[in-house]
């Protein structure tokens, strides 16, 4: 038999190619372990990693297996993966957890993968939950990634980008795994019921429900076949209603300090600024059965309305306020329908970011110009020595001409006139835009009056 390494680098029992108890234990094992893949061949729903020509698969050709990070969310098969991957490049398996690990095991594990590799073995450390260890921590893996004692196998739920520090990604190649569609989950089934002898005791209707259930996690799908497959022969099928109530429905995943928590409230957001109503209403749902603050949503909620909407609805943000102060008044489960009235009406208002770019432009104008002063027409002079400076003189009070509109400079003296607002002709915009084309002519008037040329100066 073959031989690999424990977390303190003794020898222990290669794997069994039914999966890694069976060296630990002559009991009977979890269907998810006894069904576990033997061959990369059967790994189910990642064949962009593992086909001939994707990424894993070109690896393995050539002999070469670099370090790698593989992401993905749970149970879809990272463990199973880098177990085969040693198994196929002829590496010493050895795995450790960063949940359980601290820097003495991992200082074994080094020790002993320098020993192996002397004596012509080379390892692959398979790390799970690698984001689990703090910078420091990861630092230390870089010299012997660095220098071949281990191929390093990191996994991770979540987004290497932020949880892994750059020198440790530099030296390793990230690898995205998919979460298991229908197909992978189905035939997840077929071998559990090829296992078991028979078929699951499920209707159609609920084989489906089964499969929606499992959320793309091929082990909670084979654990919850366990469940149904431990029922008495010869039950009446069960129905989605009857499934529900036999299996324990578990929480969507959801991380509200994850990627996760950005990935659905920037969908909830795009799907607001696409005016599809349907779309954000379900990321506003998912977000809600995942556990989120649904304040945070409120002011994400008031954010939009002046970014996406702005001045072509000026009622998005108001309503945007109204559904967030309503949802701190009633909290929940009334409050959240004001704040799905809210996704509703901002999805189906008029959209223009004119107003977010116009401040945008105005700031990069204040940076630009400094510490101009206003023009000294439009200062007021409440001292003597003021007045004497001229400040106050020439200005004229706009409601005593007959337009209500004076068509003075209201820029620094120096500062050329600056068009930083430009409406789009979407909803009430194209109100706006046609008072600030009637100002502009009337200024242009006026400048001419004063024959200080076309007005735009």
């Amino acid at each position: 038999m073959k031989q690999s390494t424990d977390l303190f680098g003794g020898l222990a029992p290669e794997a069994d190619p039914a999966g890694p108890s069976a060296a630990r234990h002559g009991g009977p094992r979890p269907l998810a372990d006894r069904l576990r893949p033997a061959r990369l061949e059967d790994v189910v729903g990642q064949e962009h990693l593992l086909a001939e020509g994707a990424p894993l698969g070109r690896m393995l050709a050539r002999g070469s297996l670099a370090s790698l990070v593989l992401w993905g969310p749970p149970g879809v098969g990272k463990t199973t993966i880098a177990r085969l991957l040693a198994e196929r490049a002829g590496l010493a398996f050895v795995q450790i957890s960063a949940v359980f690990s601290g820097v003495a095991d991992l200082r074994r594990v080094f020790e002993a993968a320098q020993k192996r590799r002397a004596a012509g073995q080379r390892t692959l450390l398979f790390v799970d939950e690698i984001h689990r260890f703090n910078r420091a921590q990861q630092d230390g893996f870089l010299p012997y990634v660095e220098d071949g004692t281990v191929v390093l196998v990191g996994a991770t739920t979540e987004n290497p980008s932020f949880e892994l520090n750059g020198a440790l990604l530099s030296r390793c190649q990230v690898l995205v795994l998919r979460r298991l569609d229908e197909r992978a989950l189905e035939t997840l089934l077929a071998r559990a019921e090829a296992d078991a002898g028979r078929a699951l005791p499920v209707t159609e209707e609920g084989r489906a429900a089964l499969l929606a259930m499992a959320d793309g996690d091929g082990r909670y799908l084979l654990n919850m076949a366990e469940q149904l497959l431990a029922l008495p022969e010869g039950a009446a099928p069960l129905d989605p209603r009857a499934l529900a109530a036999t299996l324990d429905r578990r929480a969507p995943l959801y991380d509200k300090d994850r990627e996760e928590h950005y990935n659905l409230i920037s969908a909830l957001h795009k799907s607001l600024r696409g005016s599809d109503a349907d779309a954000a209403l379900y990321w506003l749902a998912r977000m809600l059965a995942g556990g989120e603050d649904p304040l945070y949503v409120a002011r994400r909620l008031v954010r939009f309305a002046a970014e996406d909407v702005g001045m072509a609805d000026p009622q998005a943000l108001p309503m945007a306020l109204a559904a967030w102060d309503s949802y701190e008044r009633l909290g929940s489960p009334e409050g959240e329908l004001m704040i799905a009235q809210c996704v509703i009406y901002l999805a189906t208002a008029p959209k223009s970011n004119a107003l977010y770019l116009a401040l945008g432009e105005a700031m990069r104008a204040a940076r630009e110009t400094g510490s101009l002063m206003p023009p000294k027409h439009i200062l007021n002079a409440p001292t003597g020595l003021m007045k004497s400076l001229g400040y106050g003189t020439g200005y004229a009070y706009d409601h005593d001409s007959a337009s209500g509109f004076s068509g003075q400079n209201y820029f620094p003296d120096s500062m050329p006139r600056r068009h930083l607002y430009r409406p789009s002709e979407r909803g009430f915009e194209r109100e706006v835009a046609r008072r600030l084309d009637y100002w502009s002519k009337l200024r242009e008037e006026r400048a001419v009056e004063r024959g200080e040329g076309d007005g735009n100066q």
